[in-house]
């Protein structure tokens, strides 16, 4: 089990990106996940570690999506 949580920064940065219209929906995907993790021991499921390790090595992605992909990859599960 992985006892990280989300950092107040980034889950702040999450939080800003959920409101912004200007915001693509895979950001938001990957803000949900963070902001799922802040004060929970919610940790990253399979799918979405899928999807977010997808996003890191894509050239398509901004760094501020990446930045939320880096943080829903730090809190998946150990194991796997």
């Amino acid at each position: 089990m992985n006892k990280k949580k989300s950092s107040s920064k980034i889950a702040s940065h999450a939080s800003k990106t959920l409101t912004d219209n200007q915001s693509s929906a895979t950001a938001k995907k990957l803000a949900g996940s963070v902001l799922s993790q802040t004060k929970s021991k919610n940790q990253t499921g399979a799918k979405m570690e899928e999807f977010a390790s997808f996003v890191l090595q894509s050239k398509k992605y901004n760094s501020d999506t990446k930045s939320l992909a880096g943080s829903v990859l730090s809190q998946s599960n150990k194991e796997r």
